[in-house]
């Protein structure tokens, strides 16, 4: 890799990315390649925090659908997250790389809790620290902890990798025809309702200047190319050019 435009960067996954090619759980071959990219992109030089979702196990909006009172699914959807971020931590230590996960719920048996300085300090250490729980609160979802994350860690930008490349005018999945957009602005996302994250998210990060990078995360090497500024993605900032 090059030098990195950006330097200190917050990964968000979606939960539904470790589950590979399944329809439910955790793959841990697909934990080991994310877990790979990761620890080459802090052979790079980079600073890495990541926030991953729950969506793969329970996701607390479908389970209100179905329902559950929103506010304990979303607190059920904020345990999946414990999980998937204690299994991304296990592959990430079997490659070497000291990792440590932080909750916004606390659970001191099984992960520190989120505070802020300490998590800088482990940034500081170069330690990659996986934050769990979202925010803590329902009616808030892990894209919106992820924005509060990067302002809070001091990120120069927030990488999220998804299963598209990029962000399209319509969903490309059922129209083959949707384009790809390469810049975009943060209140043109927000006028067009182009969901690339939730609007509370985008706000966070337009408000304080936070790039989001869209990228697609399941093909092995993108991440890479992502950090690079190469390969297929979307940038989303204040002044796309």
């Amino acid at each position: 890799m090059s030098t990195p435009t950006f330097n200190r960067i917050l990964l968000k996954l979606s939960g539904e990315v470790l589950m590979g090619e399944g329809e439910f759980g955790i793959d841990p071959a697909t934990c080991e390649r994310v877990a790979r990219e990761i620890s080459a992109a802090k052979e790079a030089g980079f600073e890495l925090c990541i926030v991953v979702g729950g969506g793969n196990i329970f996701r607390g909006l479908a389970g209100a659908a179905k329902g559950f009172d929103r506010a304990s699914a979303d607190y059920m959807g904020m345990l999946a997250t414990v999980m998937n971020a204690l299994a991304l931590q296990n592959a990430l230590e079997h490659l070497g790389v000291d990792t440590r996960v932080q909750s916004a719920i606390p659970m001191s048996s099984v992960c520190e809790p989120y505070i802020r300085r300490r998590a800088v300090r482990h940034m500081e250490k170069n330690r990659v620290v996986i934050f769990a729980a979202g925010t803590g609160n329902p009616f808030f979802t892990t894209d919106t902890a992820a924005a509060l994350r990067a302002a809070e860690m001091g990120c120069d930008a927030l990488f999220k990798g998804t299963s598209v490349d990029g962000v399209y005018d319509s969903d490309p999945k059922k129209n083959p025809d949707a384009r790809r957009y390469a810049a975009l602005s943060f209140n043109r996302v927000l006028a067009d309702d182009l969901k690339v994250m939730d609007a509370s998210a985008v706000a966070l990060c337009r408000d304080n200047n936070i790039p989001i990078v869209v990228f697609n995360i399941r093909a092995e090497g993108n991440l890479a190319n992502a950090l690079r500024n190469e390969g297929t993605s979307t940038i989303v900032q204040n002044n796309p050019e």
